[in-house]
């Protein structure tokens, strides 16, 4: 269901019959250079729906193998597949995966952690059958494991020529079976079994002298971030595991990201303070603090392989927190607890890794700047930017952070762009439209990084709010779990009010205010659409409607999630149909355009159909926009594109105003039903 970030937004111009091609004159600058009037939302702008993802490349995990980088990147030129790049010590840049290669692991559906480099070789899983290759000079890809099984976040043990790996065996009837296994590097074959007899495993670490392997469990109904366990087992001279044993922990807390010293010390970042700070394990197998910090220094696992500190020397770590809004890097002097700052501009930090002679990270800041940095002394160095899009300054909007009350006594957080365009200013006394974005999980969160598709919105005269509501990470254990028991509910509440925030600022107009989301996201824009009169469009990408249906059939990673954010289904069968938009839709009145693949296999595109023809049967102006070949998350650059493209022609539609260039006009259902907008002075 994520549910989660990173599937933005979604969508193509192959709409089965509910688009056509217009040819709209595009305005252009005075003669005299001067700003041309026009209203919000009609302004030209030089940032296409192409360029926000066609051209866009992406750099994700990061290894240190041989004094070299290694690292992913999704090729936007080659409909966003990965492949595996190879940074030397002289910033030459070598492919040693190619992007048709796709690597990507299914590893708890939302992957990560896909590839392990040793020496010569390297070691990947190819998304197609997720079967794990063995890249060595000269050979072709040679698969190491058996069909019907997904491997990831492995690690290299010597002994025996060997990879440990978390293994997630689909062969056999039910749920998937999780394990930690030794594979071999140099032929085919089921491997050992380290590891079993747990819901969940992840992050393998291992010591540097090979005698002490790490990791963590988890089991139903919890998420990793919910309660999560970290353990100890010794190796010996064969390779076998013994003593295995539970480092001691609360039981209403998680670990993530084991890790060990160059000295062999078995650190772990935990929240049992509330923030996922660093700790150490103590020869009692207790934990005992680093530095205390009211900061995160650790992301919610949707995603396997999140690394935020790594070892510097035996005696500093380098490590990335956030704090709120605030994204930063700091070296923690271990034997005095003394921090220094070494980057705050960053809106993003993820990827910190020791490299053979530094310590590496991925960063992205609020400009369009983004790449991996190397620690130089107390600053930062890019050494590698992939392919993104361009933007001249003068077009970029930067966040206000704002907060906003919400529930009882509460508060909730987002960060507020206005519109900006150096050719444009808006007619005298007018506010602009509004779109509230909402990120997936529901427990991902908002962030300062620089997006290409917010900026699209923004210069051509829109207002964004990008809002972290209850539940975000980011800000704690006790925010993230500010939903639990009431998803549908509180994220919803946060959406409309931080709306009606804004517009009691007087920063956009309460006439045109709209809401969008994906997945999570789309089931609180069609939450907010029924139960609450204050948006006058919403836009659904892969929504979720249906909580009973998710219930029933959502997989292994998320099957008792819901307990945690509604209640155990058996139990709360009225409050499932009770939350879910799909039984409310009389409620349900101002215009939706709904994007669906239908290949999905979290939200059922027959859920989407529904709601769509429901809605054009009652005269509510709608399209449903499906895709034939699209699963729930990481469409084709192509449709992402054209989505917005199809988005902004519908904002045109619902709010009155030409969109500035050659779109896509959309035919919605019931378009006679439109409300006619009303001027109003804020």
């Amino acid at each position: 269901m994520k549910l989660h970030g990173y599937l933005w937004v979604l969508g193509s111009l192959f709409c089965l019959g509910a688009c056509e091609r217009s040819n709209k004159e595009t305005p252009h600058l005075s003669d005299n250079g001067g700003r041309i009037v026009a209203p919000y939302g009609s302004w030209l702008s030089p940032l296409s729906a192409n360029d926000v993802f066609e051209q866009a490349d992406n750099v994700a995990e990061l290894q240190s193998v041989d004094g070299a980088i290694y690292f992913s990147e999704s090729d936007g030129d080659k409909q966003g597949q990965v492949g595996i790049k190879r940074l030397d010590k002289q910033g030459n840049i070598a492919d040693v995966v190619p992007p048709s290669f796709n690597v990507k692991s299914a590893v708890h559906e939302y992957g990560g952690a896909a590839f392990l480099g040793i020496g010569q070789s390297l070691f990947a899983t190819k998304a197609q059958d997720q079967l794990f290759y063995r890249f060595a000079p000269n050979q072709p890809p040679l698969p190491l494991t058996p069909n019907g099984t997904r491997h990831a976040d492995c690690i290299a043990y010597p002994k025996g020529s060997r990879i440990i790996c978390v293994r997630e065996d689909h062969r056999q009837p039910g749920e998937p079976k999780a394990s930690l296994v030794t594979i071999n590097l140099n032929f085919a074959g089921e491997g050992d079994t380290f590891v079993s007899g747990h819901d969940f495993i992840s992050s393998p670490a291992i010591s540097p002298d090979n005698s002490q392997l790490a990791w963590i469990t988890w089991e139903h109904p919890y998420m990793p971030w919910d309660n999560s366990i970290l353990w100890l087992g010794d190796l010996d001279r064969k390779g076998q595991l013994h003593n295995i044993r539970k480092v001691n922990t609360p039981t209403d807390s998680s670990v993530t990201q084991p890790l060990f010293s160059p000295d062999g010390q078995l650190y772990v970042v935990s929240d049992i303070s509330n923030w996922w700070n660093i700790y150490r394990v103590t020869a009692q197998n207790t934990l005992a603090p680093v530095l205390n910090k009211k900061a995160e220094f650790a992301v919610a696992d949707w995603y396997l392989g999140n690394h935020n500190y790594a070892f510097e020397s035996e005696k500093t770590i380098i490590a990335s927190y956030m704090l709120g809004s605030q994204a930063a890097l700091i070296r923690l002097h271990l034997d005095s607890g003394l921090t220094e700052s070494l980057a705050v501009d960053f809106g993003e930090i993820t990827q910190v890794i020791r490299g053979e002679d530094a310590v590496y990270f991925v960063g992205a800041k609020a400009t369009p700047e983004k790449g991996i940095y190397k620690v130089i002394g107390r600053g930062t160095e890019l050494v590698y930017t992939p392919n993104l899009p361009k933007l001249d300054p003068n077009y970029i909007s930067r966040a206000k952070n704002i907060t906003f009350k919400t529930g009882v006594n509460q508060q909730a957080y987002g960060y507020f762009y206005g519109p900006v365009n150096p050719n444009y200013t808006a007619p005298h006394d007018t506010r602009p439209p509004l779109i509230v974005m909402l990120h997936g999980g529901p427990t991902a969160r908002a962030s300062l990084a620089y997006r290409s598709d917010i900026q699209f919105w923004t210069s051509r005269g829109f207002a964004v709010l990008d809002v972290n509501f209850r539940g975000s990470s980011g800000f704690g254990r006790a925010y993230r779990q500010s939903i639990y028991g009431k998803w549908g509910q509180a994220d919803v509440e946060d959406a409309v009010n931080a709306a009606r925030y804004l517009v009691d600022k007087g920063w956009v107009d309460g006439q045109k205010l709209a809401i969008r989301g994906v997945s999570a996201g789309g089931l609180t824009v069609m939450s907010s659409l029924a139960f609450y009169d204050v948006f006058q469009a919403g836009v659904s990408y892969a929504g979720i409607s249906d909580f009973e249906q998710l219930a029933k059939s959502t997989h292994k990673f998320e099957t008792g999630y819901l307990d945690q954010l509604i209640g155990p289904y058996a139990n709360n069968q009225a409050r499932y149909r009770e939350l879910s938009p799909l039984y409310h839709l009389e409620g349900l009145n101002e215009p939706l355009l709904i994007f669906q693949g239908l290949r999905d296999q979290i939200v059922p595109p027959q859920q989407s159909r529904k709601i769509y023809e429901a809605l054009k049967v009652r005269g509510v102006p709608t399209a449903y926009i499906a895709y034939q070949d699209e699963p729930h998350g990481g469409w084709k650059p192509e449709h992402r594109a054209a989505g917005l493209e199809t988005e902004l022609a519908f904002y045109g539609q619902v709010f009155n105003f030409t969109p500035a260039g050659k779109l896509a006009t959309l035919v919605l259902d019931n378009a006679a039903a439109l409300k006619p907008t009303l001027v109003r002075n804020q």
